[in-house]
């Protein structure tokens, strides 16, 4: 099966062909690092990681492209805040984005321009903007975009410029021809980081700054573009408007954006006390049943994001480590059917729900081979981990998993004494001493496992 993805700006699922032979380029927007990351952010970050490695797996050459933002009015303002410059507070909320990615098993982009990288390169688009008519300078230090001249606004979030312009207004202080038009550079203001410029001291505008660093690192078109939910509009339309009247040509041959996260069915929000940073998260649970909660949702759809749900993930990740769990080291067994089921469902617009089903279909059939036919169970094994790794998942020891947390709940050098003790009081027939430790291991919330390779322990829900 060919893979085909669902293209945003068609509203359709489309059959994926690179634009230059075997060479995908993709391009993602990253994030404003103003602050640590949140649960919504992590969405992103996995969805287009899953769809980097499923790329990668099935054999194309990918160049991933992920920015940064690294000058706005946000990073402006908690700069100010802080009492420090804007370049620590950045360099700060870079380092803390990598580690919350790497801790979720998030590769890291071939390339991660950053805005301030890149200002020779928007000036020049924004010159070649006024040039063509489609950008002009009122003289006050800003440049604006002539909306109404683009007449393909609105094609990539199907707003009509009319319905647009019902309510828009100018505000006191901007210039613009028309209140749909936006800012490709801003005059400076007293006190803020700027930059020179022909139409003077200033800052980019948020939306020049991907046109030019994709266009930049990837050529004028390239294959995929990608974001979150709320960079629709006006983000990418806006990034449409400009990279296409530079340059004359289609931006992006596909667009792809990640379902929105909702907590507890409410829209994630500060105002309403349900906002949630990656590390805060991670606090409470591994980052691999954080992983596994968003991987196994549609990248498209919505996900709810709660306790319950955390609950869930850890339950689905016991079970597969339950299954690999003392299975001894082989190599993946081919021709089994599973792997052309999982290529199937990830090759239908990354369908991870069914590529998850079909590792769930896997461990089950490990479960039966498992006292029956332990070398054929281990190779499935084997090819279960292989396959889970494009997902991101199942790649630790089981013991290490289903321990994990075991050193802030319990202390695992006590554990491990006990189990010793309770081996050698079962050696002697002193069953009444084994059941003592049993008895205190449990009340520990240590659940035992006795197996034809010894004992095994996991901590109790």
């Amino acid at each position: 099966m060919a893979l085909s993805l669902y293209n945003t700006l068609s509203k359709v699922k489309e059959p994926f062909t690179p634009l230059e032979g075997n060479h995908v380029r993709m391009y993602v927007c990253g994030m404003t690092v103003y602050d640590f990351c949140h649960i919504g952010h992590a969405r992103v970050m996995v969805a287009f990681d899953v769809i980097a490695r499923w790329l990668r797996a099935s054999g194309y050459e990918l160049t991933y492209v992920r920015n940064i933002t690294d000058v706005d009015d946000k990073i402006i303002k908690r700069a100010r805040d802080n009492g420090e410059s804007f370049e620590t507070l950045v360099d700060r909320m870079i380092a803390a984005m990598h580690e919350d990615e790497g801790r979720l098993n998030v590769l890291r982009p071939d390339e991660e321009p950053r805005a301030t990288g890149h200002i020779p390169g928007m000036h020049a688009m924004i010159q070649t903007l006024i040039d063509k008519g489609f950008a002009y300078a009122p003289g006050n230090g800003d440049v604006y975009y002539r909306v109404g001249k683009f007449v393909g606004y609105g094609k990539l979030s199907r707003k009509k410029i009319e319905d647009l312009r019902i309510g828009a207004r100018i505000e006191v202080d901007e210039a613009k021809e028309d209140p749909l038009d936006f800012v490709l550079w801003k005059g400076a203001k007293p006190g803020e980081p700027s930059w020179p410029s022909p139409w003077g001291d200033g800052r980019p505008g948020w939306h020049i700054e991907c046109s030019v660093m994709s266009t930049c690192c990837l050529g004028d078109t390239f294959d995929i573009h990608g974001g979150g939910p709320d960079l629709v509009f006006p983000h990418h339309e806006n990034e449409i408007a400009q990279s296409e009247a530079a340059t004359g040509k289609l931006y992006a041959n596909a667009w792809m954006h990640a379902g929105a996260v909702r907590v507890d069915g409410e829209k994630m929000s500060k105002s309403l006390g349900n906002f949630f940073t990656i590390r805060e998260v991670l606090e409470k649970y591994s980052a691999e049943v954080v992983r596994y909660l968003l991987v196994s949702s549609h990248y498209r759809s919505p996900i709810n994001y709660s306790e319950d749900s955390l609950r869930e993930a850890k339950g689905a990740l016991e079970r597969f480590y339950h299954a690999l769990k003392g299975l001894p080291e082989a190599e993946p067994i081919t021709g089994d059917g599973f792997a052309e089921r999982f290529a199937a469902a990830m090759d239908d617009d990354f369908n991870t729900p069914e590529a998850c089903a079909v590792l769930f279909e896997m461990a089950r059939e490990i479960n039966r081979l498992r006292d029956s036919d332990l070398p054929a169970a281990a190779a499935l094994g084997a090819r279960l981990r292989s396959l889970a790794s494009v997902l991101g998942i199942l790649q630790l020891s089981s013991e290490t998993f289903l321990q994990s947390g075991a050193g802030a709940r319990v202390d695992a050098t006590k554990v491990e004494s006990l189990i010793e003790a309770r081996l050698r009081a079962r050696s002697e027939k002193n069953w009444a001493e084994s059941d003592r430790l049993r008895d205190e291991l449990t009340a520990m919330g240590v659940v035992l496992e006795d197996g034809k390779g010894g004992t095994t322990w996991r901590l109790a829900e």
